[in-house]
């Protein structure tokens, strides 16, 4: 197999994790990230460290945002499909710095659009969120459903990329697949996101966070499910311009989470019991309908699994 795939956001976790399997079979693979400092960097680098190991992988520390330095990668390297998955993530952090979601979210996915029109890749898959449901009341979301209030600037920046895509498609006939992960986890996952924290807390002793009182819900997508989704739409040939929900379809009570960390670690968490955050929403719960109809995506990891997992990499990775 000799076609190149440039992944965006290669260093993070999704981006790691689809770059390792695009290079097991058999894709060249361009990566891409700006290695920003949102969190802990040395997490960034030692997913490059395993991806660097690999014959067909090319690395460049960019960032999408910088148009010259993109076109230099994409006249450098005759790019077959791109999968661009860089982004300023997080609900809370998008409080605190909007305009980083501007630069990456909106200006650097307007790159990726533009190279991909001016050279010619008729291919692009990219990060959507379940962000993007909002303040949706009808569950489960369905990718039919209005997607007008989002809640944070963040799930905003993710409608307008569909938004983006959608009119690159009529223009120029890009196919473009955007994908709405729900709540992504598993081994080298994001220490903002809700395992990382309270496994980290847990095990130190610490107090975890419980925002909403406990009172919310989550639908969990473990890894290796996300990955095989992300590949199907990868692998695509219609000129389609398609909205897919990557999800586990199924709704965790966030107290029934948090029990299967203790139990996994055989220790009990100290909660601190707050109200809502702002940009939070109570519930997540994917409609996967369509996207068993058109990508195959069946995902088979059951969330205690895949906690178990986690809490198996977090422990070797830490020496613990």
């Amino acid at each position: 197999m000799n076609e190149t795939i440039l992944v965006t956001g290669a260093a993070g976790f999704i981006g790691f994790h689809i770059s390792k399997r695009l290079l097991e079979m058999g894709y060249r693979v361009v990566g891409v990230d700006n290695i920003n400092p949102y969190y802990d960097v040395r997490l960034k680098e030692a997913r490059l460290e395993i991806l660097r190991s690999r014959q067909n992988f090319i690395f460049y520390k960019m960032d999408i945002s910088d148009y010259k330095g993109m076109e230099d990668i994409f006249r450098s390297h005759r790019m077959d499909r791109v999968c661009n998955l860089a982004a300023q993530a997080g609900v809370r952090h998008s409080l605190k710095d909007p305009f980083s979601y501007e630069r990456s979210n909106i200006q650097g996915f307007l790159n990726v659009l533009e190279l991909c029109r001016r050279f010619q890749v008729s291919h692009l898959v990219y990060a959507s969120s379940s962000s993007v449901y909002g303040a949706n009341r009808k569950v489960p979301f369905s990718e039919d459903d209005r997607v007008d209030s989002p809640l944070s600037l963040y799930g905003a920046t993710k409608k307008a990329n569909e938004v983006m895509a959608h009119a690159y498609h009529y223009l120029y006939g890009i196919s473009c697949i955007g994908l709405r992960y729900f709540t992504v986890y598993g081994p080298w996952g994001r220490p903002d996101m809700a395992l990382f924290l309270f496994t980290d807390a847990i095990i130190n002793e610490r107090p975890i966070k419980v925002f909403n009182y406990g009172d919310m819900k989550r639908d969990f997508t473990y890894i290796d499910d996300a990955i095989e989704g992300t590949v199907s739409a990868i692998r695509m040939d219609d000129m389609v311009n398609e909205i897919f929900n990557i999800g586990n379809s199924e709704s965790v009570d966030l107290l029934r989470f948090i029990s299967i960390i203790e139990k996994e670690l055989g220790m009990e968490a100290k909660k601190e019991l707050l109200p809502m955050q702002p940009g939070d929403v109570k519930e997540t719960f994917a409609d996967i309908k369509k996207a068993k109809e058109l990508l195959g995506f069946y995902p088979k990891t059951q969330i205690e699994e895949g906690i178990k997992k986690f809490i198996r990499w977090y422990k070797e990775f830490y020496n613990i």
